[in-house]
């Protein structure tokens, strides 16, 4: 650790052999602003993540009614009743682009560009919303974007004659690339802590044990609890990706012996968690540590993808997803539904739970979940299922029901709300997709 003039570095990190270890926000340590900054203090960063359920919800049981504390929830979003004041249910909002042009890739590869999608062998969309934060934002945290997926791209072409690599990301660079996706809990892990060379399979926490116990004794009592937590929080996502890395590394010699890319076999012959639960789990923790130390500040989570194949066993669902959401009216996709909002329900707690200024992570971040379509078994996108939960550190107001569903179409785009939010970050855009100005209400 490096002290100047009797106080700790600015950018202080754990370090150890082949790896580094971010901070979280700590009132004694002044490492992204002066100590004592409240949770509106612009040196504090505002962080945006997105995360993507395929094929839609069960429309029945997706509602909201009141304000705050008050508000009511549907059964599919009862996971969140705890954070009701910090969430904004949002309905009616569609992406123009994604209708009239066949089912599936042509209703996904623009969820977050709203850009058109070009047919046949070569790909061309547009920047995703993200990336264009990224590529403003990201000179400001080690990583400019962190994007990654529970389910493995595929490849081909769908009968509408798009690419099911539209249906497989929804991070794209520019107009012909999407973002490479990480999928493996091992590798995004790895990445987050700069996990190199021959030691990355030891623990992280052993490595920078000298570190830590002489930071421990130069912050105040109330940070070295707050740094006791997070180590802890590290230690138990560790021995989660431990178990995760040992797959990949039998997947990988597997598929040595086949001749054949690890990816490409099915789960859980290519390494990945044969539990989804588990996956989306490791996935969402990688998340809230890297907005926590401010690893990244945007970030993208693909936690099915259109035409997924994923089951649900421990759901009695008896179907994989994509055929599952043709009954999008059922009991069973119900609990499908539920069961992803429970994901973000999950990773907004953990951001809540990490103190930051007078705030939490949590009220410094904007989370989002949406869906590609409405109904599963029309493939409706004339409006899409999206949720908000956090304040973007006061900029934006929450415990709201927005529906758009009643005004005109040039006053419910998707990309306008796009605009408004990448406004609040701070990255102004005089247009974006097929907005030219932020959606009202928000």
């Amino acid at each position: 650790m490096a002290a100047q003039t009797g106080r700790i570095s600015r950018r202080a990190l754990l370090r150890g052999v082949g790896v580094v270890m971010g901070l979280p926000w700590l009132e004694s340590l002044p490492v992204w602003g002066e100590a004592h900054a409240v949770s509106t203090d612009p040196q504090l960063p505002q962080r945006f993540g997105a995360l993507f359920m395929g094929n839609g919800i069960n429309p029945d049981h997706w509602w909201a009614k009141g304000a705050g504390q008050e508000m009511e929830l549907s059964k599919s979003l009862q996971p969140l009743a705890s954070l009701n004041s910090k969430l904004n249910v949002i309905s009616g909002l569609f992406n123009k682009q994604a209708t009239g042009v066949g089912i599936h890739p042509g209703q996904t590869g623009n969820i977050l560009s709203g850009a058109p999608l070009q047919k046949g062998a070569v790909l061309r969309g547009g920047v995703s919303m993200d990336q264009v934060l990224a590529s403003r934002l990201g000179e400001d945290s080690p990583q400019a974007s962190l994007v990654l997926g529970c389910e493995q791209p595929i490849t081909g072409y769908h009968e509408t004659n798009f690419s099911m690599a539209y249906s497989s990301h929804i991070s794209w660079r520019d107009a012909n690339s999407p973002v490479p996706m990480e999928v493996y809990p091992s590798l995004a892990f790895d990445s987050l802590f700069d996990n190199q060379g021959s030691k990355r399979a030891q623990s992280i926490l052993d490595r920078v044990q000298e570190d830590a116990a002489d930071l421990s004794r130069k912050v105040s009592l109330s940070d070295k609890r707050k740094l006791d937590e997070y180590l802890t929080s590290v230690r138990e996502v560790e021995r989660g990706i431990e178990r995760t890395r040992n797959l990949k590394a039998k997947a990988d010699d597997h598929a040595a012996d086949r001749g054949q890319p690890t990816l490409t076999l099915p789960r859980p012959d290519n390494g990945l968690p044969e539990d989804i639960r588990e996956h989306m789990r490791l996935m969402c923790d990688i998340i809230a540590l890297a907005f926590q130390t401010n690893k990244t500040r945007v970030a993208t989570l693909l936690l099915c993808r259109d035409l997924s194949g994923l089951f649900y066993p421990f759901l009695d669902v008896r179907t994989a997803h994509h055929p599952a959401s043709h009954a999008d009216t059922s009991d069973a996709y119900e609990r499908v539904s539920r069961y992803y909002v429970s994901q973000l329900a999950y990773l907004a707690n953990r951001l809540e739970a990490m103190p930051e200024g007078e705030g939490t992570v949590l009220d410094n971040s904007c989370l989002m979940f949406v869906s590609n379509m409405w109904s599963g078994s029309r493939h409706d996108s004339t409006k899409v299922p999206l949720l908000l939960v956090g304040g973007l550190g006061g900029t934006l107001q929450t415990g709201r029901v927005l529906d758009y569903a009643g005004k005109s179409d040039d006053q419910r785009k998707l990309c306008s709300l796009y605009l408004g939010l990448m406004d609040r970050m701070g990255v102004k855009q005089a247009a974006f997709g097929d907005a030219s100005a932020p959606l009202e209400g928000i």
